[in-house]
């Protein structure tokens, strides 16, 4: 083989190294850059509010994202618009960043198998072991996954949000932040709970579109029952009267009558829609004007106490 032949087969073999290959690896770098950008650009816009200027009263109408445009909001009605603005963001922020880091990792495999191929290693073999290497993840690490699945779909159904009143079975409390993987709660105490969310088996939410003040009367055996209801109804109706309680209230007050019958006591319950997270101070002021009311009507309670003179400190 002569000097001219060898020179033609090297300057080959090197073009195809040197030209080929790079040229090859640089377009599927453009691809791969190219096709990330316009997938993170509609993933932003589908997950980002707009704001709206309407041409009759030129008002500016926050847009819902386009990602929860079909999906329902279960946010506490009536809440404010910002709040319920805040609530859709923050849900289409966090599914969105799960389709970003998604739309990465595709490329990212594509590109490292593809930029194989082209320096002619059999990719056969790696697509086999990352079978087998992700089958091997899979079943180590099936609670992170089944935390991140859970937590997708929480997002998805709204099931609950930042600020909502939940009962999680063994956290209940406030949430204060809600992630993919973990949901924190904190409870009466001030203590914050983490919780996978691939642990919880049930959500028990109590700020969603209304809720139901109960109030337990425990009365003693001897008295009169009809008295009693009306006594405490009465004083429930005069109390939904006053606007601090009105706002809150989304109904009349209403007498059930006996609840539960003991040795000892008689107890009555009575209800109230309210309105989302506001049952509790409802309960509390009427409790509180219920037991006014009967002391002034002079209706007893179980095991009623002599009353101190009212010049116990007197000299």
């Amino acid at each position: 083989m002569d000097v001219s032949t060898l020179a033609f087969e090297w300057t080959d073999t090197n073009r195809y190294w040197l030209i080929e290959v790079p040229i090859r690896v640089g377009a599927y770098v453009l691809v791969v850059l190219l096709a990330r950008y316009v997938l993170h650009r509609m993933i932003d816009r589908a997950t980002t509010r707009r704001a709206r200027t309407t041409d009759d009263d030129a008002q500016t109408v926050e847009k819902k994202p386009a990602l929860l445009r079909n999906l329902r909001d279960r946010v506490p009605s009536p809440t404010s618009a910002l709040r319920t603005a805040e609530r859709r963001q923050q849900r289409a922020q966090t599914i969105g960043s799960v389709l970003k880091s998604t739309v990465s990792i595709v490329l990212l495999v594509w590109f490292v198998l593809t930029v194989l191929n082209v320096l002619g290693v059999n990719i056969a073999p790696f697509i086999a072991s990352a079978g087998v290497v992700g089958l091997a993840i899979g079943f180590g690490a099936q609670n992170l996954v089944r935390d991140f699945v859970t937590g997708v779909f929480m997002l998805l159904e709204d099931q609950y949000g930042v600020g909502d009143n939940v009962d999680l079975g063994d956290a209940v409390g406030t949430v204060e932040s809600v992630g993919l993987r973990i949901t924190t709660v904190r409870d009466i105490d001030g203590t914050l709970w983490y919780v996978r969310n691939g642990e919880i088996a049930r959500v028990g939410n109590m700020s969603q579109d209304y809720a139901v003040a109960r109030i337990e009367l425990p009365v003693s055996l001897t008295a009169d029952l009809n008295r009693a209801e009306t006594v405490a109804l009465e004083a429930a109706q005069h109390a939904v009267k006053d606007p601090a309680v009105a706002e809150k209230v989304l109904g009349e007050p209403e007498m059930l009558g006996v609840q539960d019958l003991s040795p000892d006591r008689v107890t009555l319950r009575m209800t109230l829609k309210t309105k989302p997270n506001a049952q509790w101070s409802v309960q509390r002021r009427l409790r509180r004007d219920i037991l006014g009311a009967y002391d002034e009507h002079g209706i007893d309670l179980p095991y009623p106490l002599p009353r101190p003179p009212a010049n116990l400190n007197a000299e």
